[in-house]
């Protein structure tokens, strides 16, 4: 039922919310932002899947710190999707949950996983930018003001894991050292960012 019909049937008293398929219910959202966001929750819940990847190479590795920042990373960025993923259902939009690819289980080293975690977390950016603009030339007005939370988070993310790399780069082949940024990443608690929530 198109949607003019659909508030005809209304207006006379005969609608039948069964007749009208979710993607005909009024979505709030033009179909290219609606795809826009699907290719972003399957972004997001990637990277979730990517981090969680990481966590078990350094768990076999022994860097059972980083392990735990990691997987509280993997969380962060499944929430990060959810958040997506709610908007869009609040928007009355379909949400479509796509295949995720099989992640790496080898890094070289601990240095390599977090050269990737930033590799990661500027992709991110760069798609939540591009998203951010096709939103505003669309007009989806209430989108822009979700992703601006992503952009300020992208920020601190990017911040927190070029921090990391570069600790971990300037402490390689100091195996004492290694050892204390490990503990000192261990501490991190869920729900808080970064080599200062685990300072705390």
């Amino acid at each position: 039922m198109a949607c003019r019909e659909a508030i005809d049937a209304r207006r006379h008293g005969c609608f039948d919310i069964t007749r009208v398929r979710p993607e005909e219910n009024f979505a709030m959202l033009s179909q290219v932002v609606q795809n826009a966001l699907n290719d972003q929750i399957n972004y997001e819940l990637t990277s979730s899947y990517s981090y969680l990847a990481m966590s078990a190479y350094c768990e076999l590795h022994n860097f059972l710190g980083c392990a735990r920042w990691l997987r509280i990373q993997s969380e962060e960025e499944y929430k990060h999707g959810m958040k997506i993923y709610n908007f869009m259902l609040a928007r009355n939009c379909q949400v479509h949950l796509r295949e995720i690819d099989a992640q790496p289980t080898d890094y070289g080293s601990v240095v390599g996983v977090f050269e990737k975690a930033l590799e990661q977390e500027t992709s991110v950016t760069r798609r939540i930018e591009e998203l951010y603009e096709l939103a505003f030339k669309e007009r989806a007005f209430a989108e822009l003001v979700q992703l601006q939370w992503f952009i300020t988070e992208q920020v601190e993310e990017e911040r927190t894991a070029r921090d990391v790399l570069a600790k971990f780069r300037m402490v390689q082949d100091d195996p004492p050292a290694l050892l204390d940024l490990d503990r000192e990443l261990g501490a991190r608690v869920p729900g808080a960012d970064g080599l200062e929530a685990a300072a705390e």
